[in-house]
């Protein structure tokens, strides 16, 4: 019976995870950050649409939010049954996903995936932010970046944690954010992918008007 605690879980770490504060801060100027910019709801189109401001206090909000469903899971429950806080993260990165209140069309997951990331073990978080930083340098695309972390991330959390399951249920995340970067990959190819450059330049920002 202590194993249906799960689906409170995930429902409440779900819902936790589905709060964008990009589209509200979006709402706020008057659009709606999916119909502009790359179309995401996360903090890189914030900085696209709305500049650096926006993007980093909704990439800070991302990340907290999936950084507290999992410590919160793991002080709650972390006794009672395995894994809540891999699952709790999980269910957070979805609910930013695909927030239910939005159609099911929100961010790509990066930021809660640093924040899950974080909440089940900093050293990895760091590493991660660090594996980001670089590539984003380098290639001038976070999607590498992206790309990158979220295939690795599961993969030392399993190694140094010596849990394959632990590493499958987070691999369940990667999945989807792999495939919610399809139109990324798509425009890397075609050479229209916006880079971190020129999203900082404001080519795409939406401009304010004059009652903001």
């Amino acid at each position: 019976m202590k194993y249906l605690l799960y689906i409170p879980l995930i429902l409440v770490s779900y819902g936790i995870g589905s709060l964008s504060m990009s589209y509200f801060l979006s709402r706020r100027k008057g659009f709606d950050i999916r119909k502009k910019g790359s179309g995401n709801a996360g903090a890189s189109n914030a900085m696209i649409t709305m500049g650096w401001k926006a993007g980093i206090l909704t990439a800070l909000f991302d990340i907290g939010k999936a950084a507290f469903c999992v410590f919160a899971a793991k002080w709650l429950l972390g006794g009672v049954i395995p894994y809540v806080g891999a699952v709790a993260g999980v269910s957070a990165v979805l609910g930013h996903i695909f927030p239910f209140y939005l159609h099911f069309k929100g961010g790509k997951g990066l930021a809660s995936f640093l924040g899950m990331t974080l909440g089940l073990n900093w050293q990895v978080f760091l590493a991660a932010c660090a594996v980001i930083a670089l590539v984003t340098l380098i290639t001038d695309y976070i999607v590498y970046g992206t790309l990158a972390t979220a295939i690795g991330v599961p993969i030392a959390l399993g190694i140094m944690n010596n849990r394959p399951v632990l590493a499958l249920i987070i691999f369940i995340a990667t999945a989807v954010m792999v495939y919610k970067h399809k139109d990324n990959y798509k425009r890397l190819r075609e050479g229209t992918e916006i880079g971190f450059l020129r999203a900082n330049k404001g080519e795409d920002r939406v401009k304010p008007s004059k009652n903001d």
